[in-house]
């Protein structure tokens, strides 16, 4: 299959390969626990550049882990974070890693595909969003946690899913504590295949090598131009900061009522 050595790693937080002209990068389990590293958040975000750099590599494959768990990595954070009385910027260089790993993938001028499998929280799911093509094994389920601390959703979702889905139903979405699984992902139009999940890297790899048959500035120009209306997305970023702080400071934020019983 091609690998280049010199683009292969390996640590707590992802591995990643090179493929012919694909970088495969694959995430690892206790995700919301390691982005906030500061030595592992600058591995990811150097190899990001690396690659924006590399004429080899013309697509990036990212791999969601399929060990997650879903709510209950995101609860168990919150909670962890809370309730140890650990320093609460820790929630800030989470937000802010989201924050430059979204920014990273739709300023890339290389097609970034998002593959996914297994249960899914709002917060990869908004990471999903902001690639520029999305594939999902039969057994996702995309989860809500977010209200169980009254909290909203972090990585621009409220920001993406009006413009693929409308504002109502992304509303409707968005305030709902209803999981989505594979088929109404795919009828909504949140991702844009679906295939086995024990299939899904072979799939997913598949389908990256398809769209590398394209001419390269045609998928670079498409990209741009589909992400035209996206210049403002750093200031919604960090609007959705903002928005989270205040919460967590108010009365309002659930998880300190829990704290104080």
């Amino acid at each position: 299959m091609g690998i280049t050595e010199r683009l292969e790693i390996d640590n707590e937080l992802f591995s990643a390969e090179r493929v012919d002209q694909i970088a495969v990068m694959m995430f690892k389990k206790d995700l919301l626990l390691y982005v906030s590293d500061l030595n592992l958040k600058e591995l990811l975000f150097d190899y990001l550049d690396g690659l924006s750099k590399n004429d080899n590599v013309r697509l990036i494959l990212i791999i969601g882990s399929p060990e997650k768990k879903g709510v209950e990595d995101y609860l168990n954070f919150y909670t962890d974070v809370f309730n140890s009385g650990r320093d609460l910027n820790e929630l800030e260089r989470l937000y802010n890693a989201v924050n430059q790993f979204i920014l990273n993938i739709v300023r890339l001028d290389k097609t970034v595909i998002h593959a996914d499998s297994g249960k899914v929280i709002s917060v990869f799911m908004n990471i999903a969003l902001s690639c520029d093509y999305r594939i999902i094994g039969d057994n996702t389920e995309f989860e809500n946690p977010y209200l169980q601390f009254g909290l909203v959703p972090k990585g621009g979702g409220a920001y993406f899913l009006p413009k693929m889905i409308g504002r109502g139903r992304a509303f409707e979405i968005l305030t709902s504590d209803h999981t989505i699984d594979a088929t109404e992902a795919l009828k909504l139009g949140i991702v844009d295949k679906v295939f086995p999940s024990e299939n899904l890297y072979e799939e997913a790899l598949n389908t990256a090598k398809k769209f590398v048959e394209r001419p390269e500035g045609t998928l670079w120009g498409i990209k741009r131009l589909l992400n035209y209306d996206l210049k403002d997305l750093e200031k919604y970023l960090e609007y959705e900061n903002e928005a989270l702080r205040l919460i967590i400071k108010s009365s309002s934020f659930l998880l300190s009522k829990t704290k104080d019983k």
